[in-house]
């Protein structure tokens, strides 16, 4: 819609289509490159972006809703005093903000209104979004293409945080910003991811690697390899869901990213993880692990829609400060956009 990946020049090639597939609706592609700069709109001409924007400004807020009622209430007619900062860390815990980030921000909000002698509710409001942004501003982080050919993205993530469909979203998104893109059937583990994913590339026309019943590592070898032998731009491997619990499998992710590097040195290039918003802190626990195991260079938080959760992100802001690549609040493709601090705080406090 508006500034979803930042572009690097990159050299000519050649997208692989599947010709037993109808060609895709993609975004016209420029002859031309232009310099490292955010991109322009994905879903609409320049002259339509405003309204796009405000639609997905509409759907952010609209998601966010549960969690803004929750915090902006509070200061409807309030008082400053102890009984406003007790309840907004009740507010802030319910949030899932965890109590980490809750003190941090109640100590800093306290300290302000000190030293800047606020005495309206309304002030106090406002001085509390800023300190909120401050804090999630670190996360932001343009999506940067063409810095490797190809680019290799793994993703991980539990069963039910949305990362099939996310591949699927971020598929279309590559593709209108003039991306080949091939994906690795890497989740044998359950039955019907394959499928699944293989729904997905017939959907984007994009050529999807599997196998029935195979090694999830040679089969990202494999699409690595095919990837560079026939100019793709992007490879995303899909891998199993799995809980952090479940040691085998996250060895197995280990070994994956181990496999990936000797297909291309330097590779994964990314390691995203999905996790879901409504699972609270139960996300930051996945977070942690998968980082530990793998070492995450960006998040993708998906299901912010009607969650009363949104603090999650500012639990990760304090504890695992990893950045946030994009935030879904829908089903459709347009509903995936990237994260920025301004206008998810804004939602809130709106």
């Amino acid at each position: 819609m508006f500034s979803f990946f930042k572009k690097k020049p990159k050299p000519e090639t050649v997208e692989i289509q599947d010709s037993t597939l109808p060609p895709p609706a993609l975004t016209p592609i420029p002859k031309s490159e232009p310099e490292p700069v955010s991109s322009a709109s994905l879903f609409a001409t320049p002259e339509a972006q405003p309204e796009a924007k405000r639609t997905w400004l509409a759907h952010l807020k609209a998601g966010l809703s549960k969690t803004s009622n929750n915090l902006t209430m509070l200061f409807v007619g309030a008082k400053i005093n102890d009984d406003l900062y007790e309840e907004l860390e009740a507010a802030l815990l319910m949030a899932d903000a965890g109590m980490e980030a809750t003190m941090f921000l109640l100590n800093a909000l306290k300290k302000k209104v000190k030293t800047e002698k606020l005495t309206e509710a309304a002030q106090v409001k406002t001085a509390l979004r800023g300190l909120l942004i401050e804090m999630l501003t670190p996360l932001q982080k343009p999506f940067e293409l063409g810095r490797h050919q190809p680019l290799v993205i793994m993703i991980a993530g539990v069963n039910g945080a949305g990362k099939t469909t996310t591949i699927g979203k971020l598929a279309k998104h590559l593709q209108a910003n003039g991306q080949s893109v091939l994906l690795a059937a890497g989740d044998t583990f359950r039955a019907a991811a394959r499928e699944q994913l293989t729904v997905w590339g017939e959907r984007n026309n994009v050529n999807v690697i599997s196998q029935e019943s195979g090694d999830p590592a040679a089969i990202a070898f494999d699409a690595v390899q095919s990837a560079r032998a026939r100019g793709i731009n992007v490879v995303m491997v899909d891998t199993a869901g799995r809980l952090p619990t479940q040691l085998h499998l996250m060895e197995e992710l280990k070994k994956i990213k181990r496999v990936i590097g000797k297909g291309s040195e330097g590779a994964p290039h990314e390691i995203l993880l999905v996790i879901d918003g409504n699972t609270g802190q139960n996300a930051l626990t996945q977070v942690k692990a998968f980082d530990d195991a793998l070492g995450l260079t960006g998040l993708v938080v998906t299901k912010l829609d009607g969650t009363a959760k949104g603090g999650i992100i500012a639990a990760v802001a304090r504890n695992r400060p990893i950045p946030i690549y994009f935030i879904g609040v829908g089903e459709k493709i347009e509903d995936l956009q990237p994260f920025d601090a301004h206008e998810f705080v804004d939602a809130i406090f709106s």
